[in-house]
């Protein structure tokens, strides 16, 4: 560990003050399309990003070390090769146990505006999101006592926090500092779309048909809720019932604000990179595109939370053609971004 200090003189004696030590500033990479059409990203006073903090938050998202066995990292179950989420319905934990919840993708989540994070928004900012995988009985199921001392006795890290931090007592906080430092960098904004609206690529008549679609209230309807070509983050990062159920077994935001009238809702997903974020909904109950668009088209289930934005819900669905559902497909697979999978600095780096 390197600490600099400052010299003076005072007679015979000699004073010796620590310099204060300031990590390095690294701003985020915006896309062009994000500084026109959005506002700038959230980040937290108490966490500004920093060279030496996202080099650690991505060791840390990497590094078993945080598990109980020391045999699971973050990314096992956000897989960069999936846009960061798992192509499992379910994850598996470090015990064996499987969960009832598909795991969501990471990206983009500087501008996650509500803050409310999880399918069903139980966690409050993106650090606070990062705690609670570590102590969950079927995740990591590590506690945070145990966590920060494998940290702490390890022969890298406390000098890594320091060099982030400039301190190396480690704690929980911190830790989730870092990680929300390296998830704040996951940005994907260069699909094929995008590039069609900065005049560099000419998309397909069937991806533009397909586009025409999604937009249109009396075909595909979808854009209420995952945005518009002034919306490149594709969703809302509101809570919804989208019609999965009629009778509703995970009530989702429910069970966080005990308001019966939020059973059934969860988070509008981004439709980035579909093409990598197998299976879909919140319980990966659809494992291609083609089962999510005839989901809305005609297999659109009644329930007392149904979402007014379901307006086709009394004839099961929006009803569209083959014809339609191959053109929204293209559509929605053109916003897929294979330079944000393949990105150097995404990836794992022990």
């Amino acid at each position: 560990m390197v600490v600099g200090f400052l010299f003076s003189s005072c007679g015979e004696n000699e004073i010796v003050l620590p310099n204060t030590y300031e990590p390095t500033p690294l701003p985020l990479k915006i896309p062009p399309l994000f500084a026109e059409k959005i506002l700038d990203p959230v980040i937290p006073f108490n966490n500004p990003q920093t060279v030496e903090g996202v080099a650690l938050g991505r060791k840390l998202f990497y590094d078993p070390i945080l598990s109980g066995d020391g045999s699971q990292s973050c990314s096992d179950c956000h897989a960069p090769e999936n846009a960061f989420t798992d192509a499992d319905r379910f994850s598996v934990g470090i015990d064996g146990d499987i969960g009832n919840r598909n795991s969501m993708p990471i990206f983009n989540q500087a501008w996650n505006y509500d803050e409310n994070f999880f399918w069903d928004g139980r966690s409050f900012g993106l650090e606070g999101q990062a705690l609670e995988p570590v102590k969950n009985p079927i995740e990591m199921h590590n506690t945070w006592v145990n966590a920060m001392a494998s940290l702490q006795s390890h022969t890298d890290y406390p000098d890594l926090f320091f060099q982030a931090f400039g301190t190396s007592t480690i704690d929980s906080s911190l830790v989730t500092k870092a990680i929300a430092q390296f998830e704040r960098t996951l940005i994907s904004g260069n699909s094929r779309f995008d590039k069609h609206l900065l005049g560099t690529l000419t998309l397909t008549p069937q991806e533009l048909n397909g586009f025409d679609i999604f937009m249109d209230e009396t075909k595909g309807d979808c854009f209420h809720c995952h945005g518009n070509a002034n919306n490149p983050l594709w969703t809302d990062n509101i809570f919804h019932n989208n019609g999965l159920d009629a009778v509703i077994t995970d009530i989702g935001l429910g069970a966080v604000t005990g308001n019966p009238a939020d059973n059934g809702k969860f988070k509008s997903p981004s439709i980035r990179n579909l093409q990598f974020t197998a299976p879909y909904m919140h319980d990966g109950r659809f494992a291609t595109i083609d089962e999510v668009i005839n989901h809305y088209s005609e297999g659109l289930q009644n329930s007392p939370t149904i979402d007014p934005l379901m307006k086709a819900i009394a004839t099961g669905g929006v009803q569209l053609t083959n014809d339609e559902k191959e053109a929204l497909k293209a559509f929605l697979l053109s916003l897929s971004d294979s330079e944000f999978i393949n990105n150097p600095n995404f990836q794992n780096p022990n």
